[in-house]
C-alpha cells in the first residue's frame, strides 16, 4: 500500500491507478495540512487575501464579508460545476484526484485536513466523481473540472459508483462517508491547480511506455522475418551516435533478437566475396522503416524520458493561488496554477506518438504489399488470392487512424483564447490538450494491435515460429491466444478489439 507523503513518482500512480492499490496518508502530511490551515486562518483575519476575504477573478476587487466566506466558496464550486461532453473515464479522473490530494498535501493550501482525508476514501473505496471532458482553459488550473471533485467532496453532484452513475448524496450514505465542511478556502484550494491535466498526463505517460515496448517487439519480429542482417542494430553503429535514446532503443532490440535465427551477419553474406551478381537479387539493405528504427525511436524515447520528469515536477508542486507559507509566516500571491508546462509536455508526448502510430503504419504497409517484401503473399491473405481477402480489410483502419492522429497532433499550447473578462488574457489549454494526446495514445494502440496480427499471420505464412527469437516466440503466442489462424475471411473487429485491450493491460 503506497504511503502519501508529499511526493510521488510514476510507479505511484502505475499502483494506484492500474493495479488499484490503496493509498495511506502519513501522519505527517495530516499535521502539516492541520498547520497551514491553522495559520492561514489567523493569518487571515486582518488582511486582504485573495479567495478567501475577496472575490475571484475579475471581481476580487470586492471585499467580502465575514458572514459570507463560507458562502463564497460554496457559490464558486457549484457555479464552476459546468462542464459538458463526454465525462472523463475513471482511470483518469483517479488519476487526478491522487495528484490533487498530493499537491493539497504540501501544506501551502491551507485547506482543513478533512479534504485529504475524504479524497484518499474516495480513491480507496473507487467512487469517482462525474468530471466532464470540456470545460478547462487551464489557466486557473482546471477550474471547471476540478469544480466537479469539489461538488461531489460537498456531498453534491453525481459519482460513479460499482459501473453505474448515482447521486452523491445517496453513496455517501451507503459508504458511511460526510462530506467536508467548508471551513475557510477549500473551494479555491480545490479547483485552482492543474492536478486533472496532470493526472491525465501521467497515465498517457505510462500508456505511451507501453505503446514503445510493444513498439520495439513489433520492429524487432519484421526485422526477423524479413531475414535482415543485424548491423543497423549493433553496439558500434548507434555509439557512433550520441543520443542516449537511440542506444537505448538499438540495445533493447539487440536483448530481443539475441537468440534470434533468422537475422543476418553481413559477414556471412555480403562481405565474403562469393557474390558476383551485377544485379543482386537480395537488398543489400532494408527500407528505412526497419532499418532505422533506433534513429526513429530514439527521440521518442528520449522525449517521453523528459515528459515524465516534468509531470512527476508538476504533482509534486504547488500548483495554487495564492500559496501559503508557514515556515516564511507569509501568504504569497502569483500564478502556480498556470498549465503551461503541461500543455507543452503534452503537445510534445502526441507528437511522438503520432511518429510512432505512423512507424507501425509504415511497417505494416510494408507486409501487406508483397511488391515491397517480396516474400510475403498481398495483404498477408492465407487463403485464395482474389476470392479472400486477408488482412486487407484492417489496412483501412490502421490508415484512417494514423491520419486522424497525424491531425489531431497539431499543438494545442499555442492556441490560447483570453476570457474571463480579459483576467485570463493566455492561457495554456492543458486539458485539453492532456485529453487529445490520451485520443492519439488511444489510436496507436489500435494501429499497432492491428500490425500486431499481422505479424503473426506472416510468421504462421512462412512458418519460422521455431526460428524466431524467444521474445518473439512470446509475442506470437499471446496474439495467437486472441486470434486463431485464418485463411477465411473472419469479422476483424472484435479481434482487433481483444488485441487492443491486450496490449493497453498493465500487467503485460
Amino acid at each position: 500500500m503506497p504511503t502519501l507523503k508529499g511526493k510521488l513518482e510514476i510507479t505511484d500512480f502505475d499502483k494506484i491507478i492500474f493495479k488499484n492499490e490503496s493509498v495511506q496518508l502519513h501522519k505527517d502530511i495530516i499535521e502539516r495540512v492541520q498547520n497551514s490551515f491553522d495559520f492561514l486562518k489567523e493569518f487571515s483575519e486582518n488582511k486582504i487575501i485573495y479567495g478567501v476575504n475577496t472575490g475571484f477573478g475579475p471581481m476580487a476587487q470586492y471585499k467580502i464579508k465575514d458572514d459570507e466566506r463560507i458562502q463564497l466558496q460554496y457559490n464558486l464550486i457549484r457555479s464552476h460545476a459546468s462542464g459538458t461532453g463526454n465525462p472523463i473515464t475513471s482511470q483518469y479522473v483517479r488519476a487526478a484526484m491522487l495528484a490533487r490530494l498530493n499537491t493539497l498535501s504540501l501544506g501551502n493550501s491551507g485547506v482543513h485536513p478533512s479534504v485529504i482525508k475524504l479524497m484518499g476514501e474516495l480513491l480507496n473505496k473507487n467512487i469517482i466523481p462525474l468530471i466532464y471532458e470540456h470545460g478547462g482553459v487551464g489557466a486557473s488550473g482546471d477550474l471547471v473540472q476540478l469544480a466537479h471533485l469539489a461538488l461531489v467532496l460537498i456531498g453534491e453532484g453525481e459519482v460513479f459508483y460499482k459501473g453505474e452513475l448515482r447521486n452523491t448524496e445517496e453513496v455517501f450514505k451507503l459508504e458511511n462517508l460526510q462530506p467536508i465542511k467548508v471551513e475557510l478556502r477549500e473551494g479555491l484550494a480545490l479547483m485552482n491547480g492543474t492536478s486533472v491535466m496532470t493526472g491525465i498526463g501521467l497515465v498517457n505517460v505510462l500508456n505511451t511506455n507501453r505503446i514503445m515496448q510493444w513498439m520495439i517487439k513489433a520492429s524487432s519480429a519484421i526485422n526477423e522475418i524479413v531475414k535482415a542482417y543485424d548491423d543497423h542494430l549493433s553496439f558500434e553503429l548507434n555509439q557512433t551516435k550520441k543520443h542516449k535514446g537511440q542506444r537505448q532503443i538499438a540495445e533493447m532490440m539487440r536483448t530481443h533478437l539475441k537468440d534470434s535465427n533468422l537475422t543476418r551477419k553481413r559477414e556471412h553474406h555480403l562481405y565474403n566475396g562469393s557474390i558476383n551478381e551485377e544485379v543482386f537479387v537480395e537488398k543489400v539493405q532494408e527500407y528505412y522503416s526497419l532499418r532505422c528504427v533506433p534513429q526513429i525511436l530514439g527521440p521518442v524515447l528520449d522525449t517521453l524520458n523528459s515528459v515524465e520528469k516534468i509531470l512527476i515536477e508538476e504533482v509534486n508542486s504547488a500548483n495554487d493561488n495564492p500559496i501559503v507559507d508557514v515556515e516564511k509566516q507569509n501568504v504569497y500571491h502569483g500564478g502556480n496554477f498556470h498549465g503551461d508546462y503541461v500543455s507543452l509536455e503534452m503537445d510534445k508526448l502526441k507528437i511522438v506518438v503520432a511518429k510512432m502510430t505512423m512507424l507501425a503504419e509504415r511497417q505494416l504497409n510494408y507486409l501487406l504489399n508483397s511488391k515491397l517484401n517480396d516474400i510475403l503473399p498481398p495483404f498477408v491473405n492465407l487463403g485464395k488470392l482474389g476470392l479472400n481477402f486477408g488482412m486487407q480489410g484492417v489496412q483501412f483502419t490502421a490508415t484512417s487512424t494514423t491520419a486522424e492522429s497525424q491531425m489531431l497532433s497539431n499543438p494545442m499550447y499555442i492556441h490560447s483564447i483570453p476570457n474571463n473578462n480579459d483576467n485570463q488574457d493566455i492561457v495554456s489549454m492543458g486539458t485539453n490538450a492532456a485529453l487529445i494526446t490520451k485520443k492519439v495514445i488511444e489510436n496507436a494502440f489500435e494501429v499497432i494491435a492491428i500490425e500486431l496480427i499481422t505479424i503473426i499471420q506472416a510468421i504462421e505464412y512462412l512458418k519460422v515460429q521455431d526460428q524466431v527469437s524467444s521474445e518473439t516466440k512470446k509475442m506470437y503466442n499471446e496474439i495467437r491466444a486472441i486470434v486463431p489462424v485464418f485463411k477465411e475471411d473472419v469479422v476483424m473487429y472484435p479481434y482487433v478489439n481483444q488485441v487492443k485491450e491486450f496490449l493497453m493491460d498493465s500487467s503485460k
